[in-house]
């Protein structure tokens, strides 16, 4: 049928007559817009079919037109019960009305949704279970109990009605402020986060949350309110905005009533030195834990007068509710503050340290891991400190994390004991036998050794000697005598194995240097007896526009020619005149064997070898050995010859 429409569409009618004219009367009802139900009889209990004829012939239609069907055997209880509900969903006197807070009954529970059913709602209100879960908590869910919603639509395009469980319970948190606020009654909260200017506080009851700025928490500054969180307590509202929804408590209010003069009071009861029995946790925050003395008087313990053992945080220590045994070490009376300790009420193990002695072997309990070490004890409130340094042998930078966690157990060797601190320096690694000083036994510098590459960077090649669990590193330049560093390193990849020679061993700085070039025979040898002037033979391996590059023979050893040293005459100095495989002569200009430096020269040469000609024919008797020495002899010889 659709949406009802017509001036009588606000009304409901509950149709029981028979024959002719009472079924006529109520269909101009429902031609008006009347929301008819017509409540028949099962075809077997009628047996004259509702003296309207046949339900399928003309007349029968137009009389029932724009009516609702309903079949109810109104002569069994059970009929009659259904018949009743039907009266109190339609006309009971509750009126519904979207922005209302309704009562509803869960009918089913799916593992997404809960099934409500709300009287005088056309059809069931479905609520998400996660909202529902949120309103219960712990509790768990059942059928047929109530539930408090917010009607938000009574009917959405879809035909389904829209409710909120959730907004339900801060509208009725809202109710209860009023209340507390109009009688000028304390709310129980507790402060449950931080924020711009205050706190949020959340009510016990209702779990609606306050606003409580940071100068009503306390009747004096606070540096730190940390041990006030989680803490039932009593809160006065002292402002509420139904309009913006905004409740405004202060802690300030309630303490204040507690009068200075009382509290003056109570403090002369108490005097440094005094055992406190059956003291409660009442709260705790990062630099204490805060207990409550003869339900009169709170007193703080401070984080360091907790144990002798390192205690990172209270929390691993107290559980709010339990009672203590405490020792007043300080009184202020302008502060109006006592302060308590746990540990003088035991011995200090301090005291203890005449039992170890530096340089000995003991076995200590990791109790914290932090990044620049570990705290351990020697035995149970002796602290010591195992630096990160101290951990291994082979690792510099070693992350504690990664080889310690709380409760092991390790050896250890005492290294310094600063009594007037009371203070103690633990070693690990001292504890264990040095592994560069067994490497250095078995492999001494000048043998070599199989190592793994674990790391690569630009000019250094880290290897690891899986036998004893060390590093060492090997430098690009000793890679080899003849290639450049920056490129022969490349050869190299992660997890390679390679074997090195053993260079330099430093077991106390936990350094190994190796070498991969040592293992062959320098091509530099070449040239030890070798002198400036010194002329050897070199095969051209390549030639460039700076000049030409040279082997000397028999070696890989690569000198360049440069070109300003190819020859005399400018026109004679180029590279070109070469090529690859060609052997020349050249002379040695420089050398130093010592920082592996040579320079050749072909015009050297050339100047030497006429500086030797210049020599060796400019003497008196060298022109008779020249081809033309001759001939002005044996022209005269042969004139007179002819005569």
């Amino acid at each position: 049928m659709g949406e009802y429409s017509g001036p009588l569409n606000r009304f409901t009618i509950l149709d029981l007559t028979r024959v002719r004219s009472g079924p006529t009367a109520v269909r101009h009802l429902a031609d008006w817009g009347a929301k008819v139900i017509k409540v028949e009889a099962p075809a077997a209990v009628d047996k004259s079919k509702g003296m309207g004829g046949a339900r399928s012939g003309s007349d029968y239609q137009n009389i029932h037109r724009n009516k609702i069907s309903l079949s109810l055997n109104l002569k069994e209880v059970e009929g009659v019960e259904i018949f009743k509900k039907l009266l109190v969903d339609n006309f009971s006197k509750t009126k519904i009305e979207e922005g209302k807070l309704l009562i509803g009954t869960i009918t089913k529970i799916t593992e997404k949704h809960v099934y409500l059913l709300i009287s005088g709602m056309k059809s069931e209100a479905l609520i998400d279970i996660g909202e529902v879960k949120s309103i219960y908590g712990d509790k768990q869910i059942k059928e047929n109990e109530k539930l408090e919603v917010y009607l938000e639509k009574i009917e959405d395009k879809n035909g389904e009605v829209i409710v909120s469980a959730s907004r339900a319970k801060k509208i009725r948190g809202w109710y209860e402020l009023e209340k507390a606020y109009e009688t000028n009654e304390n709310v129980k909260g507790k402060i449950v986060s931080k924020c711009k200017g205050g706190v949020i506080v959340e009510h016990l009851d209702t779990k609606s949350l306050m606003f409580c700025p940071g100068s009503q928490i306390d009747s004096k500054p606070l540096k730190s309110f940390d041990h006030l969180f989680g803490v039932e307590q009593e809160f006065k509202i002292i402002k509420l905005d139904k309009f913006r929804g905004n409740a405004c408590v202060s802690r300030r209010e309630v303490i204040s009533s507690f009068k200075k003069e009382d509290k003056a009071k109570i403090l002369e009861k108490y005097k440094v030195g005094d055992i406190i029995e059956d003291a409660v946790v009442k709260g705790y925050s990062s630099f204490g834990c805060f207990f409550e003395v003869n339900n009169e008087i709170d007193v703080l313990v401070h984080l360091q007068e907790i144990s002798y053992s390192r205690i990172n945080h209270p929390d691993e220590v107290f559980t709010i509710g339990e009672k203590h045994k405490l020792q007043i070490i300080s009184i202020d009376n302008e502060k109006m503050q006592i302060s308590c300790s746990i540990k003088a009420l035991t011995p200090d193990p301090f005291e203890n340290i005449a039992n170890y002695a530096i340089g000995k072997s003991y076995k200590a309990k990791v109790i914290k891991v932090v990044d620049y070490g570990a705290f351990c004890e020697l035995q149970p409130g002796l602290t010591c400190l195992l630096h990160s340094s101290e951990i291994s042998w082979n690792k510099k930078n070693v992350n504690p994390n990664k080889f310690l966690k709380v409760n092991d157990e390790i050896d250890c060797v005492i290294t310094d004991i600063d009594k007037e601190k009371k203070r103690i320096a633990i070693s690990h690694k001292l504890a264990k036998e040095n592994p560069f000083e067994s490497f250095e036994n078995k492999y001494p510098v000048g043998s070599t050794v199989k190592g793994k590459i674990s790391n690569i960077k630009d000019y250094s090649i880290y290897l690891t000697i899986d036998e004893f669990g060390i590093d060492g590193f090997l430098h690009a330049n000793d890679l080899s005598y003849t290639a450049k560093p920056d490129e022969e390193i490349k050869k190299y990849q992660k997890n390679d194995e390679i074997e090195v020679k053993v260079l330099e061993i430093k077991s106390k700085e936990q350094r190994i240097k190796f070498g991969i070039k040592q293992m062959q025979e320098d091509p530099f040898n070449i040239l030890n007896s070798k002198k400036v002037n010194d002329i050897i033979t070199v095969r051209v391996k390549s030639t460039n526009s700076k000049g030409i590059v040279v082997c000397p023979e028999g070696s890989d050893l690569e000198i360049i020619i440069k070109k300003n040293q190819i020859a005399i005459n400018a026109e004679d100095a180029r590279s070109n005149r070469f090529i690859p495989g060609d052997r020349i002569d050249a002379a040695i200009s420089e050398i130093n064997i010592e920082k592996r430096k040579i320079v050749l020269s072909i015009k050297l040469l050339e100047e030497m070898q006429n500086k030797e000609a210049v020599s060796k024919f400019s003497s008196p008797l060298s022109g008779k050995n020249l081809p033309f020495s001759s001939l002005s002899e044996k022209l005269d010889n042969k004139k007179k010859e002819d005569k």
